[in-house]
């Protein structure tokens, strides 16, 4: 998920957040703890009330969520035309075939058809319900710089960010499964026992002879 954050970042802040992921969340996922610290006290965060009943901006932590674009939907709305851009944490669960759709739509920007009536102020897009959107096509070929040096194609960074908001949807996922992996140990474990317990606590009951004498 470190390039798909490093495209997040880079391209999807103007308009989208991703509030429901914290700093904290990202350790040992995307960058070390060093980093996201370093990479949180960046942001000014507005925090308060203070002893005087005022709010104060202080330097982002680890607990403060990813900054959010705008301060409230009337300015988001009022910055694209009146169109609030969705928040990207729960987007890939939101949509079906989720990550199938949104790398659909992210590499799917074309001319229009012949005949297609187009509003201004909107792009074509066969992925969209409708086929009209007002997000402008997000990507372009080397429209990030890749610290591991991979080729940011169109296609890549589509990729990147779909498995990044993959991961924020369900961020919990990994840890889940490992998780599960020891419950099934020990409930295996415990069904061995009981079966072998109850083999031992009615054996004596399943092997006595009962005999009537007339």
């Amino acid at each position: 998920p470190r390039r798909g954050f490093q495209v997040s970042r880079q391209v999807c802040p103007p308009c989208h957040s991703i509030e429901r992921i914290h700093y904290r969340e990202l350790v040992g996922v995307t960058h070390t703890a060093e980093q996201l610290v370093q990479m949180a006290s960046e942001v000014d965060v507005v925090d308060g009330p203070n002893d005087e009943g005022e709010m104060f901006e202080r330097p982002g932590k680890l607990a403060d969520p990813l900054p959010k674009p705008y301060q409230n939907e009337e300015q988001g709305r009022l910055a694209n035309g009146g169109a609030l851009p969705p928040d990207l944490s729960l987007m890939v669960k939101a949509r079906h075939s989720g990550q199938d759709y949104l790398f659909s739509l992210l590499t799917g920007y074309c001319e229009a058809p012949a005949g297609k009536a187009m509003m201004p102020g909107l792009y074509y897009n066969p992925y969209f319900p409708g086929g009209l959107i007002a997000m402008p096509p997000p990507l372009n070929d080397d429209g990030v710089e890749y610290e591991d040096g991979t080729k940011a194609t169109i296609s890549q960074q589509a990729k990147d960010v779909v498995e990044f908001l993959n991961w924020c949807a369900e961020p919990e996922a990994d840890t889940r499964k490992k998780d599960a992996l020891t419950y099934m140990t020990v409930l295996g474990i415990t069904a061995v026992l009981t079966g072998y317990y109850k083999r031992f606590r009615w054996s004596t009951f399943k092997t006595r002879s009962i005999t009537y004498i007339k």
